[in-house]
């Protein structure tokens, strides 16, 4: 298990610079094509932070998908519920989302449905590409 916690990290640390350069090209077009838009630095601050996270985590969390031992069951769900849970606090907290029932409902599903309908392409994807790799042995 440590080596899979020792994956994680390192994937996350690899990829996190990431989220804040992303978040800094989306704050470029909206100061480019919004008028009057501007942040606070508490806003820019929580931003900056919320992307690292954001990456650190996404980039982190497939290593889920590499523990042989466990079934695809248990990885998907520590996969989507690490993924999740990062994203909703995120976007909470930078007030992209209202912090309101319906808003989390409609927040939830939507990203419920992008999730697996990414996951089912990957996972036909790969089975695809391991069915020809197989047949050619």
């Amino acid at each position: 298990m440590k080596k899979y916690l020792k994956s994680f990290l390192l994937r996350g640390l690899i990829f996190a610079g990431l989220g804040p350069i992303i978040g800094g090209i989306v704050f470029l077009i909206l100061g480019n094509t919004i008028k009057d838009f501007s942040l606070t630095g508490y806003q820019v601050f929580i931003a900056i932070i919320s992307t690292y996270i954001l990456a650190f985590v996404q980039a982190g969390a497939s290593v889920f998908n590499q523990i042989e031992e466990w079934p695809i069951t248990k990885s998907l769900f520590c996969h989507f519920a690490s993924i999740y849970t990062v994203y909703i606090v995120c976007y909470l907290v930078n007030t992209w989302i209202p912090f309101e029932p319906i808003a989390i409902l409609i927040f939830t599903v939507i990203f419920v449905v992008c999730y697996f309908v990414i996951w089912l392409t990957v996972y036909l994807s790969v089975k695809a590409t391991t069915k020809k790799l197989n047949s050619r042995l």
